[in-house]
Parts: structure tokens; C-alpha cells; sequence
């Protein structure tokens, strides 16, 4: 087995960046390729020693991917990696902690044979202090990834428990998925940064934790500059290993200044942040590099607003996955040109739906402007131990990601998965209101949806779901004077109740979070849409015609059209599945967004590039 040189590096050997954008710092040392592999069909193998090592396996990819070099798609209880690296000279004081961006579902680790930790989740990440493991030298990392495949009380998302992908369900995702990478810590350090942004008082709220060795005084220094304007340089005592502050800034007044500083899609200003911990005589222990957006997300009455104004959000459904990668991004160019073509589309946001993603998709939605919906993957069963599970690993992707500005609200559930009963089971309904108030906990600051797509039992906004392919009946569904009382309590989208007897619903922002599906395929068999069409010029008359519609209800506060690309069996994209545009980006953005808006951000070499695709 070959012992792997590892480097530090800002952009990794294979094309990614930096996994965790929002805490950076220098050490850092990506351990993705090759790894060997070996598969565990019934799951015997239960320690290092048992297993027969028999392929290679290119990590982050699953290895249903693809690009993972194994592309096996059956069923299978395990798999297990290894890798060998050998470690940088450190200084004793030092740590290293060995960091997992995402393995599904259930990863065992060992370090040099010794047993390290385990976690449970497959979209979260989790790490471990594998120093006195490691000693000097040589490093060997095992990692049993086990997944049951026909496992439906464990949150899962568009996961197939069949053996082939059957209607919106596609290929499995098991074992390593997201960035495996090494990180040499000081032993006392900063192990969490979390940010609040208070448009009302002109603030922006400091959660600071530390981790490692509890020492002497220590004192925490913030620095925040936009561009070249500082805009805070503070110092705090750190008490217990923590530090909670609310830094005001200077509020310039008017709008004018103000919104120079605010975060959007159109302006997406971000405040960059330096982080320094130090002893108390004035040693530097620790430095990250780390960044915040001055921004709110609210809904008043029937709008969503943004920054205190109204905002429709103009949203595509966006599954995130490549067809070579699964839910594993090529590179991080990838990610970033995915942002980069909702905008161009018209859209200023995407509801990620089913998977949470890449912190580098957020990283870049961040950067260039975008807004997400952040959407649970659902578990399919309603179980104490699903709601254990789901519970459990959403409390930790609000963790892990509530401080992108980018992200304006959070869905626990989408159209009442996991919870199939929930007009008529008591137990359900207090589940969703539960997920709803634990959201809200954890997170005052967002709108939360509690279940997408129909049946409301809370929720700040209501979805609805509606793939209804006549334009005409959309108008009339959703324009009429009449149309709440008619909506609430006739009307049934889906075949379901918007919201269900005795939970509030008026002066809630309505949005359209799924309709459409309008699907032209390139001559593959077996692939299917909500609507069909035959040609490039049907499909964008008939896209045009809905979003003439949808777009000029006033009634609604938003909406997001099915969907981004074309995944697996679904043809119902605005691109194929290989990013290339079904008609022209220019003729989408005008339909989108209801003008052909001049390029100012970079994106007239995206459309003149992809519109190709009129000849399609």
C-alpha cells in the first residue's frame, strides 16, 4: 500500500477549495484520491484485520459514482477505505485533527489499527483528535461506512430503496461523499464561529467557542473590514471558553450608505473577518479567517422580505447532482458555475431540495449571490428512531451552516415524507410542529417552512406545490378575489389541503415552490416530466407562457420552478444534466425574470458560452 506526501494547500490538488469556508485556517491538507477499498456486501467484517482489501477507490466520490473508479449500484451493507499518508513535522504543543466532510450513513474510524470514533448522519460533518493516534511519521486511516440501503427510517432524500432508480428517486450514496482532510491545530484553539446580523440595531452578534486545552486568561480579538474599510477592531476576555458580543457598527442613516454594506443577490457584500486568540501575556495561539453577511430574512404579513423591503424570490428546484459525481460536484469549479447559471437564468435563488450541500456551494452563493432554501433530506418512515435520527442531524446542519448569509430559510420536511399521515395522526402533526419550534430555537432569525408542498401545521410561509400544465387554470387558481378562502378550503393542489383545521394560515406569505416540470429529453428511453414536449421551441413557448403567469400573480410571494437540470429519469430540467441549456440562457433569463436584465456581474460569457443550446 503507497504512502501518500500530503501539502498544504488553499485549493487541493483535485480542484476543491477550502471545505470549511467560514473558519479558515493556513494548515490544512487534503487527503482526497486514491484510497484502497473493499466492498462489504452483508456487513461481516467488523475491525481493520477482517478485511480482504481488493480495488481503489477515488475519495470524495461515492462509490456508486462514477468518477469514484468503482461504480457499483447494487445493494450492499458496507464498504471500508483505507489510506496511508505521512504527517508533517508538527510542534508538540500542536494537534491534528482528521475532519470527514460527509460520510453516509455510519462511519467507524481507526487510526493506525486503534479505534478512533464513530458518527451517525450522512450529511453532516464530524471529526476527531487523532494526534496521540498518529504519533510521528506514518498515518493509517480506516473507515467503515456502513448504509443500509432499504433503510427508510433514516433520513435519506432522493435515496432509491429499490435496486434501480423508479420515478423521482435516484442512486444510492454510501461511504465518503465530501472532502476527507487533516488540520494542525493549536492546542488551544477556536472550535466554533457563529454570527447574527441585526439590521435593527445595526449589529452583527459574535458567538465564539473554543476547543482543546482550557489554559490561562485568554482574550479574543475581532477584526471586520469591508474592502478596504475597517469597520471594528475589538478585544474580549474570554469567560468559561466562550465569547458572546454584539459588535455595533456605525450606522451611516440613510439607505444610500446603508445598503453599501447590506448582503444580496444583487450586491452580495461580504463583511471579512480575522479572528485572533491570544494569551494573556499577548501570544498569538490561534488565527482563522472567516467572513459574515449584514442581511435579515423575514416574513410580515403576505410578503417575504429581505433587508427590511419586499423581495420575490424567483427560485429554481435544484437537486444537486452530476451525472459522473452523484451528490459529489466534479470540482469546485463545478459548484461555482452552478451558481453562477441559476443567475444567469433569472433566478435569484434555489431551493436545494433533498440534500444539504457542499459548504463550498454555499461558499459561492455566498460570494457571487444567491439565495438557498436549506431543505432536510427525508426519512421515509414515521419511527421513534426516525424522529430520533432526522431530529438529530438537523440540529446539526443549522449548526453547521447558520452563518451563510446566503441561506434565508430552513424546510425540515417537504411534502409530508416521513409523515404520511399527518392529517389525521395528532403524534405526526405535534412532530412537524415540534421540528418547526425546534428550527426556530436554534435559529430566531429565518423564516422556517415546516412542511413543504401542502398539509401546513406551521410555518412561516406556506408552500404549495402545483403541476398544474395549464397556465389558464394556474391564473385562475391563484388571482381570483376570492382565491384565499377558496385555496384553504376547496381547492387541493396535489390532491392535498394547503393547511390543515385549526392551525392559523392568514396573512402568511404564499409562494408556488414547485410547478412546473415541463420535460424535453435528448432521445434517452425511460425518462419522464410533469409535462411533455417535443422540441427546444415548444419547450420554451410552453416555459414562457407559465412564467408570464406565475410571475405576475400578485398574490404570491415567491416561486421556484422544477427544476434546475435534468436528473437521472427526470427530463423536467431548464439544462441537461451536463449544464448545457435546453433554449437559450438569454430567452430563459427574459422569462424568468420578466426582462432581459444587461450583464453586470460577469455572466454575458456563461450565456454567449451556452446558447448552444437553441439548437437542441
Amino acid at each position: 500500500m503507497p504512502i501518500a506526501a500530503i501539502s498544504s494547500n488553499q485549493t487541493d490538488h483535485h480542484g476543491r477549495g477550502y471545505p470549511r469556508p467560514q473558519l479558515q485556517r493556513d494548515s490544512w491538507y487534503s487527503l482526497n484520491g486514491p484510497w484502497d477499498f473493499a466492498l462489504d456486501p452483508d456487513g461481516v467484517w467488523r475491525s481493520p484485520g477482517e478485511v480482504t482489501w481488493s480495488e481503489q477507490i477515488h475519495v470524495p466520490f461515492a462509490p456508486e459514482a462514477p468518477l469514484s473508479g468503482i461504480g457499483h449500484t447494487g445493494f450492499f451493507l458496507a464498504c471500508w477505505y483505507r489510506h496511508r499518508c505521512e504527517l508533517p513535522a508538527r510542534d508538540p504543543s500542536e494537534r491534528w485533527i482528521l475532519h470527514f466532510g460527509a460520510v453516509d450513513w455510519g462511519a467507524t474510524v481507526w487510526i493506525n489499527g486503534v479505534f478512533a470514533g464513530e458518527h451517525e448522519g450522512g450529511y453532516t460533518p464530524f471529526s476527531f483528535d487523532v494526534t496521540d493516534l498518529a504519533g510521528t511519521g506514518v498515518c493509517e486511516i480506516t473507515v467503515r461506512a456502513e448504509d443500509d440501503p432499504h433503510d427508510l427510517a433514516k433520513p435519506r432524500g432522493k435515496q432509491d430503496w429499490q435496486l434501480e432508480p423508479h420515478s423521482i428517486w435516484y442512486p444510492r450514496t454510501s461511504g465518503i461523499w465530501q472532502t476527507v482532510w487533516l488540520e494542525r491545530v493549536p492546542a488551544t484553539r477556536i472550535g466554533r464561529v457563529a454570527f447574527t446580523p441585526n439590521l435593527a440595531r445595526w449589529e452583527i452578534g459574535v458567538e465564539i467557542r473554543l476547543e482543546g486545552q482550557r489554559g490561562a486568561d485568554t482574550r479574543l480579538g475581532v477584526r471586520l473590514r469591508s474592502g478596504s474599510t475597517l469597520l471594528a477592531d475589538d478585544s474580549y476576555q474570554v469567560v468559561a471558553g466562550e465569547v458572546h458580543r454584539a459588535i455595533a457598527l456605525s450606522d451611516p442613516g440613510i439607505d444610500d450608505s446603508r445598503n453599501e454594506l447590506l448582503w444580496s443577490p444583487h450586491a452580495p457584500t461580504l463583511i471579512e473577518v480575522q479572528l485572533e486568540l491570544r494569551s494573556e501575556s499577548g501570544d498569538l495561539l490561534d488565527r482563522v479567517q472567516s467572513y459574515v453577511g449584514l442581511r435579515s430574512a423575514t416574513a410580515q404579513g403576505d410578503r417575504f422580505l429581505l433587508n427590511g423591503r419586499p423581495y420575490l424570490l424567483r427560485m429554481v428546484l435544484d437537486q444537486g447532482y452530476w451525472p459522473e459525481g452523484g451528490l459529489t460536484a466534479p470540482d469546485d469549479e463545478a459548484l461555482k458555475r452552478d451558481v453562477e447559471l441559476a443567475r444567469a437564468m433569472g433566478c435569484n435563488g434555489v431551493r436545494k431540495h433533498q440534500k444539504i450541500e457542499d459548504p463550498r456551494y454555499l461558499y459561492w452563493a455566498d460570494r457571487l449571490g444567491l439565495v438557498v432554501w436549506e431543505e432536510m433530506p427525508s426519512a421515509y418512515r414515521f419511527t421513534r428512531l426516525s424522529v430520533k435520527r432526522l431530529s438529530e442531524e438537523w440540529t446539526s446542519v443549522i449548526r453547521r451552516d447558520y452563518s451563510h448569509p446566503c441561506i434565508v430559510s430552513w424546510v425540515p420536511i417537504n411534502e409530508s415524507w416521513g409523515v404520511p399521515n399527518l392529517p389525521d395522526n395528532p403524534r405526526e402533526r405535534h412532530y412537524v410542529q415540534a421540528l418547526y419550534h425546534l428550527t426556530k430555537t436554534l435559529d430566531a432569525t429565518r423564516p422556517v417552512i415546516g412542511n413543504d408542498g401542502w398539509e401546513s401545521v406551521a410555518t412561516d410561509i406556506i408552500g404549495i406545490h402545483d403541476y398544474d400544465d395549464q397556465p389558464d387554470r394556474i391564473a385562475k387558481r391563484y388571482r381570483a378575489a376570492e382565491v384565499l378562502p377558496r385555496l384553504f378550503k376547496r381547492e387541493r393542489p396535489g390532491g392535498r389541503l394547503l393547511v390543515l383545521e385549526g392551525h392559523p394560515h392568514a396573512d402568511l406569505p404564499l409562494m408556488l415552490t414547485e410547478f412546473g416540470g415541463i420535460a424535453l429529453a435528448r432521445g434517452e428511453t425511460g425518462t419522464w416530466g410533469y409535462t411533455m414536449c417535443r422540441s427546444a421551441d415548444d419547450f420554451a413557448q410552453q416555459y414562457e407562457r407559465l412564467l408570464d403567469v406565475v410571475r405576475n400573480l400578485g398574490l404570491l410571494a415567491g416561486f421556484c420552478y422544477t427544476q434546475f437540470t435534468d436528473t437521472y429519469q427526470e427530463a423536467n430540467g431548464l439544462l441537461y444534466a451536463d449544464r448545457t441549456p435546453k433554449f437559450p440562457m438569454q430567452r430563459i433569463e427574459r422569462a424568468t425574470a420578466g426582462r432581459a436584465a444587461p450583464r453586470t456581474d460577469g455572466l454575458e460569457q456563461i450565456q454567449n458560452v451556452t446558447d448552444a443550446g437553441d439548437a437542441c
